[in-house]
């Protein structure tokens, strides 16, 4: 190789002079970049907040320092507080009566004027080095591992009802991991460059989009939110990020951070505000260049429908980036561990009361397993206690995220009571007088096709469906068709060929596939998220794949010789 390079080289025929001292310059320059660029990250780890611990002792001093406290807080647009008339009230779900934030709905007019402030920072922003950038992120990941954590998790536990664990998995250890291994991917993106050739270099130039991005994130992953603002910025772009008004505490908390950490103050715009007035607002504006959404079908549709109708008036086509949720399956067959079915199926249900996207809300077992199946649910579903859990450490899973989510979910539970072909077998009492708290449920259903098994609860209530074991092929076939969604599913079996049979059967009703493991609990890095059909756009956040999405690549070709004749060989 060496020699070649030394020598003139043959390229289809021509004669090529040897690399110039200027190409070999650029590609010394090139390598030691990727050298001194690589970063080496792993998932942060979970603390056990055992009783005694440091950990434990910070986080109970947060809470305690939250307790009874109202926080204030603002719009942000260009870098300034900014308050409204209209006020709004985030309360706690186990209690209420206590207000855990006041704040309040931007207007039109205040949208308009974050996406102008927003705009006018995008050109310096999206210019500045990604190794620059993502050590911002890197920081704030640092500011969550370390002093900011027992912070944030007070906040998500008050203000969005988790347990300690719930807490910690979510707004600490995977927005950490967002963070961190976003920024790694970023930067390795960034050394992803195309061939070039002797006579010319050619590189990649990964753009932020032109315009801003919209991110419009959930109550109920702390770390969703982070992610979905954070993810666009990182890559270059400017953002306005609409958190949940059930949210409000943590996600404010989470902006302050990357603030600190030295996020520029107009890159993120945070604007609380009624939804279709945000949503409308947006997609009105020529300058939207992007999405990043996670929350219900039907606010989906009707953002999408929007874009698509005001489509003439972009400068770009917007990027549409969602996440739906689902009606997750778990599929058991007859050479199942029981241990596992129950364990994880309980789990999967019923942590966080049912209020993630991944949640198991059905689940399939075979006749002859079921009365074991069965009296182990039961026995160890007594055993679940639900609670104020900053009080008893000991909570498996607090209240429901607020009033409109109880009445929801009581519905279902009447329905289950009402209905001829469900019985309620466990569970299902429900107590809105200090929070709103549903007790875990389970619902055993003669009819596969019932409502309650085709669409999505959010909430603490699991619908089992007993199948003859002969008929265990048109399972399958019913697990692929009964809802429209495609999200997460797991399948519980020992044999080999079972499992390969359904991970084919099966292979479009999950983005997320699991074996022998309950629906939830996917891992940045190691189970990128998302799914399908009507769960959504199936972008995988937690993966490499992920940014992309925010990016504009531009490719350059530069030629260090000239060119001689415009005409080709074959003419002469």
């Amino acid at each position: 190789m060496e020699a070649a390079a030394s020598s003139s080289t043959q390229v289809r025929g021509r004669d090529l002079p040897p690399p110039s001292a200027h190409r070999r310059s650029r590609v010394l320059r090139w390598r030691r970049w990727q050298h001194h660029s690589a970063i080496t990250v792993t998932n942060e780890p979970i603390l056990e907040f055992k009783p005694g611990s440091p950990e434990r002792a910070a986080l109970e001093k947060a809470l305690a320092d939250l307790k009874g406290k109202t926080e204030a807080i603002p719009c942000v647009i260009g870098g300034e507080e900014v308050w409204t008339p209209t006020v709004r009230y985030q309360l706690s779900p186990f209690n209420h009566a206590h207000k855990v934030a006041k704040f309040c709905y931007a207007s039109k007019e205040l949208i308009n004027k974050a996406i102008n402030a927003a705009l006018a920072a995008r050109k310096e922003w999206d210019l500045k080095p990604v190794q620059d950038r993502a050590q911002i992120f890197l920081k704030a990941a640092d500011m969550l591992s370390g002093p900011r954590r027992a912070e944030v998790l007070a906040k998500t536990m008050i203000g969005q009802g988790k347990t300690v664990i719930q807490a910690e998995i979510d707004a600490a250890a995977e927005l950490i991991d967002f963070f961190r291994f976003n920024a790694k991917y970023a930067l390795e993106l960034e050394k992803s460059q195309p061939l070039s050739v002797d006579i010319s270099t050619n590189s990649m130039v990964y753009r932020g989009l032109e315009g801003f991005v919209a991110a419009v994130s959930p109550f109920n992953f702390t770390a969703i939110g982070g992610n979905l603002a954070g993810a666009p910025a990182l890559m270059g772009n400017v953002v306005l990020w609409k958190p949940s008004d059930t949210a409000l505490l943590s996600s404010y908390a989470v902006y302050k951070i990357l603030l600190e950490a030295g996020l520029p103050p107009s890159v993120v715009q945070f604007v609380p505000a009624d939804g279709p007035v945000f949503g409308d607002t947006v997609t009105s504006s020529e300058h939207l260049c992007g999405l990043n959404f996670t929350g219900s079908v039907p606010t989906f549709k009707r953002l999408w429908k929007q874009v698509a109708d005001n489509l003439d008036r972009y400068r770009n086509f917007p990027r549409l980036a969602g996440e739906c949720g689902g009606k997750n399956f778990h599929l058991v067959h007859s050479s199942a561990d029981v241990g596992s079915v129950v364990n994880g199926t309980l789990r999967s249900a019923f942590e966080y009361g049912g209020q993630k996207c991944s949640a198991c809300s059905r689940l399939y077992a075979p006749a002859s397993l079921w009365p074991h199946i069965k009296g182990k649910l039961l026995e160890e579903h007594g055993k679940i206690k639900v609670g104020d859990p900053t009080q008893d450490f000991g909570t498996f899973f607090s209240a429901v995220i607020d009033d409109k989510s109880f009445a929801r979910i009581k519905k279902w539970i009447e329905h289950a009571k009402k209905s001829p072909n469900l019985t309620i077998l466990a569970g299902g009492g429900c107590d809105d007088s200090v929070g709103y708290f549903i007790e875990p449920c389970i619902v055993e259903s003669k009819d596969p096709q019932d409502p309650i098994m085709k669409e999505e609860i959010f909430g603490p209530i699991l619908t089992v469906y007993v199948y003859p074991e002969e008929r265990y092929k048109e399972v399958l076939a019913l697990i692929d068709t009964t809802t429209p969604y495609g999200l997460t599913g797991a399948v519980f079996a020992q044999e080999k060929r079972i499992i390969e049979e359904a991970r084919s059967f099966l292979r479009n009703a999950a983005g997320n596939f699991y074996i022998n493991d309950k629906s939830t609990g996917a891992v940045v890095a190691q189970q990128p998220f998302g799914g399908s059909r009507i769960s959504g756009t199936n972008d995988k956040p937690g993966g490499p794949h992920y940014i992309l999405r925010w990016t504009s690549p531009q490719a350059i070709k530069e030629t260090h010789v000239p060119l001689t004749d415009w005409r080709y060989a074959y003419m002469q």
